[in-house]
């Protein structure tokens, strides 16, 4: 792997999480753009890493390059649970966690020079997340939530 290489992994993940931390940053969610980058970036690094090591190292005995990408799943599902909130009898942050794990997936797949996958995947939890205003829309319309009134106006 060239310097060039590791280089454009690195940027194509800051790129994509950049593109999902915009929109949680655009709706006020506590993570939002830095968040995603930095957790896409350093998984990239991570898996570059992996990927550097099993060929450096290979030749001495077996070596894993999937088992730092396992620790990085592990160590996000970790980040994703403080990011969930009990509050009364509902739970807040379940898709901000869900969109940190799945950041460090793109940037997993960046790190492994995987771009279709990571491109397509982006593209696609994107789309997801702007489906909170339909879904808005469409619990308002059943009855099942209940506009919230301020001094301001609608929230």
């Amino acid at each position: 792997m060239t310097d060039i290489s590791i280089i454009v992994r690195i940027l194509v993940a800051a790129i994509l999480g950049a593109a999902v931390g915009l929109e949680r940053e655009v709706h006020g969610r506590a993570a939002g753009l830095r968040t995603h980058i930095l957790v896409c970036v350093g998984s990239a690094l991570f898996m570059v890493t992996s990927i550097l090591m099993s060929s450096y190292h290979g030749p001495m005995g077996q070596v894993d390059p999937s088992r730092i990408a396992a620790g990085v799943v592990t160590g996000i599902g970790f980040l994703g649970a403080g990011a969930i909130i009990r509050s009364g009898s509902g739970i807040r942050g379940l898709t901000t966690a869900a969109s940190i794990w799945v950041i460090a997936a793109i940037g997993i797949a960046a790190g492994a020079g995987m771009y279709v996958a990571a491109i397509v995947t982006t593209a696609v939890v994107v789309v997801v997340l702007f489906l909170s205003r339909i879904e808005e829309k469409m619990e308002l319309k059943s009855g099942r939530k209940q506009k919230t009134v301020t001094k301001e106006g609608e929230i």
